[in-house]
């Protein structure tokens, strides 16, 4: 099947986010002044919207939510050009994040992955496939045995079908959980894989981010290592073949960096699905990247 013409299905973690922004360092044990929203959030989901947001018509996401929470979860992927694929939970909440983001924009999460990792492979259907070019696994959901599980049956079936598979490793702190061993394998299949420096590095060992990006690339045919202000790497066959540029952000527009890397997830994979190569690709997710600091929340504007 062609990478291209088709639909981008996300496979992944709806959230809640609270959004607490402060400009002094907390203060233990009393208050700290802050700016706190609640926002609709989600690694999977926020790749999806900003997939919408670059341009793709045909952006489907399936994830688990809370009974209570699964309409403004919906509506708020409709308004940002998302087709919904949304099971709700009568037992479990919707996952929730809180995310600290200080007067860098720096953000430390406090996370509750409730209906989230309940994503069960009753949830999923090969018949999901129909109509898609593109397949993103949310790393978040090989971090819990249902989901992990839900997320290797995808990946088979779009095997199966000849749709490309990209996967996000998602979390530092998870992964040491997990290890890195059981994390790749659960991955092995997949085209492309989506780290971070920090990711890249736990799951490699190795500390220079060319270095990780070569050696995840003798595992996964492309691999795109993300590294904030300083653009990113992009490696296939064992070797770094490019290196992207981010466009600069002023420091006075950097409010919060909460989803800068579902940002250019959603907008490489869009860029993708449009034909380029990975590193027009790569430009085009640093570029919402740089976007997306300038916002708070992990998601872009709601179209108008």
């Amino acid at each position: 099947m062609s990478a291209s013409g088709g639909a981008l299905l996300v496979v992944g973690d709806v959230v809640t986010d609270v959004v607490a922004r402060h400009r002094s360092p907390l203060a233990p044990a009393t208050d700290t002044a802050a700016e706190i929203r609640t926002l609709p959030g989600g690694a999977g989901a926020n790749a999806a919207c900003w997939a919408a947001r670059s341009g793709h018509e045909q952006v489907r996401l399936l994830g688990r939510v809370g009974a209570d929470a699964a309409g403004w979860h919906e509506r708020a992927l409709r308004r940002a050009g998302v087709r919904p694929l949304l099971v709700p939970d009568e037992e479990t909440a919707t996952a929730t994040v809180i995310a600290l983001v200080d007067a860098t924009s720096e953000r430390t999460f406090l996370t509750d992955s409730g209906a989230a990792l309940r994503l069960s492979p009753a949830d999923w259907s090969a018949r999901l496939l129909d109509g898609v070019a593109r397949l993103h696994l949310s790393g978040y959901l090989f971090f819990a045995a249902p989901s992990r599980e839900t997320a290797r049956r995808a990946l088979r079936d779009a095997r199966a079908a000849g749709v490309p598979v990209s996967v996000d490793p998602a979390s530092t702190g998870f992964l040491g959980r997990l290890g890195a061993e059981r994390f790749l394998a659960a991955a092995k299949g997949a085209e492309v894989l989506l780290p971070n420096a920090d990711e890249a590095r736990a799951l490699t060992g190795i500390a220079e981010p060319d270095s990780a990006a070569a050696e995840l690339s003798r595992r996964f045919p492309l691999v795109v290592v993300t590294l904030g202000a300083a653009g990113a790497v992009v490696a296939e066959d064992g070797g770094v073949t490019a290196r992207v540029a981010a466009p600069p952000v002023p420091p006075a527009r950097r409010v919060d960096s909460t989803g800068a890397g579902d940002a250019f997830t959603g907008a490489f994979l869009a860029a993708l699905l449009a034909g380029a190569d990975p590193v027009r690709a790569a430009e085009a997710g640093c570029h919402a990247g740089a976007e997306a600091v300038t916002v708070v929340g992990g998601r872009p504007p709601d179209r108008t």
